[in-house]
């Protein structure tokens, strides 16, 4: 009987907490959300959020946000793709191409990127806090990101003729795919 006691509270307190509201809260809609805002086969993509009481730190924030979280995107990407050509092939220099690699995926991130589109901007100000939020989103077309990544690998004085050839070999190979990707879109 005791065991069907406890039993029975148990459940109890389980059904309660279980149809009580949200500990996290009330879900919030963000703009910028869902598959058209996610990178996939054909372009990096990512949004940021800022938050401020003017307008242009927020934006400023936002912007920052975006491209952080696509520089991550891309220096991931290439970094696994380099990883995974280089066990493949059992390059006995591996370590070193990966580091020539990396490096390459860094400097190309630290400059300006060409093919960057900003797909979208909404900025709202909240009375109460006197707050402004700006959300932004962009993308980068892989493959374009990729020849770039290429162009930048033939003019870097740092990587020579052996690595340049790898690096760019394995380049090609993604470039290969995005380009696919792109005529299975058309």
């Amino acid at each position: 009987m005791k065991t069907l006691n406890t039993l029975a509270i148990i459940m109890s307190v389980v059904l309660v907490w279980s149809c009580s509201p949200s500990q996290l809260g009330k879900k919030v809609k963000e703009p910028f959300q869902g598959n058209a805002y996610e990178s996939n086969n054909r372009f990096f993509r990512a949004t940021g959020k800022g938050v401020s009481s003017q307008d242009n730190i927020a934006r400023g924030k936002a912007d920052m946000d975006a491209k952080t979280q696509l520089a991550g995107q891309v220096n991931t990407t290439m970094k696994q793709v380099a990883d995974q050509y280089l066990g493949q092939t059992e390059n006995e220099k591996g370590a070193d191409v990966a580091d020539k690699f990396q490096s390459l995926v860094r400097q190309v991130m630290n400059t300006d990127m060409a093919d960057l589109r900003k797909m979208g901007e909404e900025k709202y100000f909240n009375a109460k806090t006197n707050e402004y939020s700006v959300f932004i989103a962009y993308e980068i077309k892989k493959n374009a990101m990729l020849r770039f990544m290429k162009k930048q690998a033939k003019t870097d004085k740092t990587i020579d003729e052996r690595q340049r050839e790898v690096i760019e070999k394995i380049i090609d190979e993604e470039l290969k795919k995005a380009d696919e990707a792109d005529q299975d879109e058309s």
